[in-house]
């Protein structure tokens, strides 16, 4: 990598000992992260579990663990005195508080500093600075930093709201002061939208960051959302490690990110990170922390927020930095100085970012929450196409993916030379990552780095809602993926065929032929086709003419075929159908149907199953708790109107009518625990 420090510099003791013990105050895939650094530079570690996390992936990593408290988040994970506890129990000199739950509280960071322990993060000062939204824009636009228009004080209700809102002009945005990773946050277009935005923003925040205090600001359309990553020390030297593009998000959830920007120059990537580094050197921030920025079409850039903590997307910057920042951040709060300056600092190649998040993309990205039947990621480390593959993960294969926390499971990162080859890379990983047992979003990640938009570089946070405007339905392969696709169907086919008629495992005397003639069904698009096998593999002749070689040592049963066709690799996801296959791959899930040209012809004659109507119903489309039902029986309702309020994984879902009708009946009441597709009320 660019500049990546020799094990003789990370191992170096600069000032005081290097801890001994650290207490990661998180969960998860960040809890794990912080675990592997550590182990590495030769530091123990405890982590923290809730009743939940009991048999978790961070709680079997950590040298100890301690209890704190049943499920809910503000029941252990966001309390204090819990974690305090846990400090107090273990011996802990230091604590990393990952992102999300208590990372950015600066009333955590004072009580660790009073119990003299280190807080691997910011001053408490600075958190109250730049870590509260409100005050953060203030400081920001009296030192001269552009900022986007909004009204920066404390709302008190849904009516103040409104009128704030209509004088700053719609569409605004509805933000909680002490969130992050999109909760608490909401874009209202009208007064009604404003109203609704503002109570589940604010219930929202109360339980994932006990903090319910609102602000609102002008919504800029056709925007693009690039942070610059900052690392600073407490001897007055400050860094950026460049920029990272975040603008592929899912209800203002980053699903996407790289680094660097496809959209940015030398000269505004230059003066955005000067300008983060001052803003954080004015307030004393120390450790690593990301300005985050709205750029318009015209390279103007306008300050978001600052978020006091490591980010989620952190591993993009170290794939193209090679600069370990949980390290830096845990050097840092020993009193190390930085061991490199802004001109060490280069840009080496392209990194990508697919957040696998447990939720249903073909459902509006609705949470998903079961046991993990099965999850293989692929291999991690260099791949032979010249790259790099990375996943941070927190769970395994068996474990449950639970209610009660962020969807998110792993994040699945590549790096090439090009950005066109970090996306050649995540394409493979995607295709190769097996997840079953819950709804997941790897199609959806499959799709957009397929997508040609997302390929030529020119997105904006409005991507998703442009590209998918009536949801994500999945792909249809293109005529040139298609065919390779046909060609392995029936390859395959052939090999399942061989071990169908073998009669008890003899092949000489007992094996009955196989026909070389076919037809391949898939994508609505019939395929007749002839194939020639020999030792090597499969030669897949067209009705015009053309041919495909394929190889492959797939056999039937396996879950994942890798396959090269006409010389290229093609990776597959398989599973059993009549008379075929379920394949997916690329963001496609269809069913493959190989046929004898006889079966072929007699199937053409069935009729096609119609789906249940369900119009009359209301179903629950996410596992999860009914926060509100607000209409009655007899009640008339309009299309569009709110009929009921579903939490699920800290986000509040409002369930609306699809068309105007007449409540017959209400199945469910405030604080009853849901499944997916479980009746909420009926319709006349």
């Amino acid at each position: 990598m660019a500049f990546l420090l020799s094990l003789r510099q990370r191992r170096e003791r600069k000032g005081t000992e290097m801890f001994k013990k650290i207490l990661i105050a998180n969960r998860g895939e960040i809890a794990c992260r912080v675990i592997k650094t550590a182990r590495a530079m030769g530091i123990k570690t405890v982590a923290v579990y809730s009743d939940a996390d009991r048999n978790a992936l961070h709680v079997r990593m950590a040298d100890e663990a301690v209890h704190i408290g049943p499920a809910p988040a503000n029941q252990s994970y966001i309390v204090i005195d819990k974690i305090m506890d846990a400090v107090r129990k273990t011996g802990a000199e230091a604590v990393h508080p990952g992102y999300g739950f208590l990372s950015e509280n600066m009333n955590f960071a004072a009580a660790l500093e009073k119990e003299g322990v280190v807080f691997i993060g910011p001053p408490s000062p600075a958190i109250e600075a730049m870590g509260d939204k409100i005050t953060s824009k203030k400081l920001a636009m009296e030192a001269g930093v552009s900022t986007v228009p909004g009204y920066m004080g404390v709302i008190a209700d849904a009516d103040e709201a409104v009128k704030i809102s209509g004088e700053v002009g719609y569409p605004v945005m509805i933000k909680a002061s002490a969130g992050g990773g999109g909760k608490g946050m909401r874009i209202a277009w009208s007064e009604s939208e404003v109203k609704e935005g503002f109570e589940s923003s604010r219930n929202e925040a109360a339980n994932s960051f006990g903090d319910d205090r609102i602000f609102i600001e002008k919504f800029v359309t056709q925007p693009r959302h690039i942070e610059i990553q900052v690392l600073a020390d407490k001897h007055g030297n400050c860094v950026y490690l460049h920029e990272r593009e975040c603008s592929i998000q899912r209800r203002n959830q980053k699903v996407i990110e790289e680094a660097p920007s496809p959209f940015l120059d030398a000269a505004t990537r230059k003066a955005m990170g000067e300008q983060a580094c001052a803003l954080a050197q004015a307030v004393g921030y120390t450790s690593a922390g990301t300005v985050e920025f709205i750029v318009d079409g015209n390279r103007n850039f306008y300050f978001l927020e600052m978020n006091t903590r490591l980010q989620v997307e952190h591993p993009v910057t170290e794939l193209i930095t090679g600069v370990d920042l949980v390290e830096q951040m845990i050097r840092v709060a020993n009193g190390e100085k930085l061991p490199f300056a802004q001109k060490d600092l280069k840009i080496n190649g392209w990194a990508m970012e697919s957040r696998l998040y447990a939720e249903d993309p073909y459902r509006g990205f609705l949470p998903s929450i079961g046991r993990l039947t099965r999850y293989r990621p692929p291999v991690e480390g260099p791949t032979a196409g010249g790259g790099i593959v990375r996943n941070d993960t927190g769970v395994f294969e068996g474990g449950e993916i639970s209610m009660f926390y962020d969807p998110m499971i792993a994040k699945l990162c590549t790096w090439g030379k090009t950005r066109t080859d970090a996306i050649a890379e995540m394409r493979l990983a995607l295709d190769t990552f097996e997840v079953e047992g819950i709804g997941h979003n790897l199609p959806f990640c499959s799709a957009v780095m397929d997508h040609p938009r997302f390929v030529s570089g020119e997105i904006t946070t409005a991507f998703i809602a442009e590209e998918y405007p009536d949801g994500f339905t999945g792909v249809m392969l293109d005529s040139a993926t298609l065919r390779r696709v046909v060609a392995a169907a029936a390859a395959m086919n052939r090999v399942a065929e061989i071990r169908r008629t073998r009669i008890s495992g003899t092949m000489d005397n007992h094996e009955r032929k196989i026909g070389t003639e076919w037809n391949v069904k898939l994508q609505g698009e019939s395929h007749d086709v002839t194939i020639a096998a020999d030792r090597a593999g499969s030669t897949v002749h067209f009705a015009d003419g053309a041919e495909m070689r394929v190889e492959s040592d797939w056999t039937p049963g396996q879950p994942l075929a890798r396959l090269t066709v006409n010389g290229k690799p093609l990776v597959m996801k398989v599973g059993k159908a009549p008379s075929g296959f379920r394949l997916r791959l690329r963001g496609a899930d269809f069913i493959c149907h190989v046929r004898t040209p006889r079966q072929a012809e007699l199937a053409a004659l069935m009729l096609e199953k119609s789906a249940p109507d369900t119009s009359k119903f209301l179903l629950c489309p996410m596992p999860g708790l009914v926060v509100k039902i607000n209409v009655a029986v007899g009640d008339e309702v309009q299309q569009g109107q709110a009929l009921a309020t579903v939490e699920a994984m800290k986000m509040e879902n409002i369930l609306r009518a699809e068309r105007k009708g007449v409540v017959k009946a209400v199945n469910a009441a405030a604080g009853a625990s849901l499944r997916v597709d479980d009746v909420i009320m009926e319709f006349e």
